[in-house]
């Protein structure tokens, strides 16, 4: 939770330094993207270290970079700063991905899968909304947010050196650190119907976490930092409710709820944008939420209570690779189409289009992916 609140932190200041800084649309989008792409490169190279040296060794280092990343943050002169704090912030996450999952799901297959999917949108969406409020009423936010985020990890850091290691050391680290995208035989139907969809959600978050911010404030007329940071929070703590809500729905039809939610919610955001109407934008934001919590539960309770527990490091960081891809690629584009296309508005009108392209082509891979990949094998309901 607290490393994507960490995640999430930035967005509601991309305005704040902007005019501090003196950059345009697309500097943002990059900075926003930068993160995403970070968390890429270390999923690829330590994705699976933590099966190797263990849970709490991933976990330290991966805390103590986050401290760096917040210091760095803290103290930016310049888009380069953000730059270098975005990507320390994204090694650690990507770095910590698969161990605090992998840990999770050791704990608890069936309810490590739902925790998996619903705790990081409440983190992202609390990250969101808080900063938000600290640019809103407290003086120096662009360091107070960050000097938080160092207090939690350390307290953090303290208690991971304290407990007790869930995983289990084996040899191979060196081959590890190889990239590698190797999906077990066993599960690669589930991933392979779970990709699209974990793509085309994240897709949908991009849209709101890269380009909301501003349409917020162009469609209400408002300046506010809080309501900047609005869009992305809604649609992150909306999606954890979903996630809960829905634990019990088979993840076929939890799948299909996602795919559904973020057609409807792209198509509410296209014509809100069309009709300038902030009432519609935020309509879409909480339409978002569902599709994007549902897309994302159905997607790891399919793939995870079927994966084995020495593997479910390496098959999580696959996982958050399309994930990160899908929200990543898609707002760097938006940021070109903003500078260099037909602006905000025109930028999140194609954005939404593709969206519903996108959805799509994840209906269509799941239509075609046999049932019964999608059935719960002898687990107990969620409590």
């Amino acid at each position: 939770m607290s490393f994507l609140a960490a995640s999430s932190v930035p967005t509601p200041l991309y305005a704040t330094y902007a005019r501090a800084f003196h950059f345009s649309p697309i500097t943002t989008t990059v900075v926003f993207a930068a993160y995403a792409i970070a968390v890429l490169v270390a999923l690829l190279i330590l994705g699976r270290v933590s099966d190797h040296l263990g849970h709490r060794p991933v976990l330290l280092v991966a805390l103590a970079v986050q401290i760096g990343a917040a210091v760095v943050l803290a103290t930016a002169g310049g888009v380069d700063a953000l730059l270098v704090g975005r990507a320390l912030q994204g090694i650690a996450t990507g770095a910590a991905l698969g161990a605090l999952g992998a840990a999770i799901l050791d704990a608890d297959p069936v309810r490590g899968a739902l925790a998996n999917s619903a705790v990081p949108g409440i983190g992202t969406g609390l990250g969101s909304l808080v900063s938000g409020m600290l640019v809103q009423y407290v003086p120096a936010p662009t360091q107070v947010v960050y000097l938080v985020l160092v207090v939690v990890f350390i307290a953090q850091g303290i208690g991971v050196a304290v407990s007790a290691e869930t995983g289990s050391r084996k040899p191979g680290l060196r081959a590890a650190l190889v990239p590698k995208l190797a999906v077990p035989r066993g599960i690669r139907g589930p991933v392979l119907a779970a990709a699209p969809i974990l793509f085309a959600v994240w897709a949908l978050s991009g849209l709101y976490g890269s380009l909301g911010p501003a349409l917020a404030r162009q469609l209400t007329g408002s300046a506010s930092a809080l309501l900047g940071g609005l869009p992305f929070s809604v649609l992150a703590i909306i999606s954890s409710l979903t996630a809960i809500a829905l634990s019990r729905v088979s993840p076929r039809a939890v799948m299909l709820c996602g795919i559904t939610g973020t057609v409807v919610a792209a198509a509410s955001a296209l014509a809100a944008v069309e009709l300038s109407s902030p009432a519609g934008f935020f309509a879409s934001i909480v339409l978002a939420g569902i599709g994007f919590g549902a897309g994302l539960q159905g997607a790891f309770r399919t793939v995870m209570p079927q994966t084995a527990p020495q593997d479910r490091a390496g098959v999580l960081s696959i996982l958050y690779i399309v994930s990160y891809c899908g929200m990543g690629i898609p707002a760097i584009i938006a940021g070109v189409l903003v500078v260099n296309g037909g602006g905000l508005i025109s930028s999140a009108r194609d954005y939404a289009l593709c969206l519903i392209s996108l959805a799509v082509v994840a209906l269509v891979g799941l239509l075609l992916t046999t049932r019964s990949h999608y059935q719960r094998k002898d687990t107990p309901p969620v409590a």
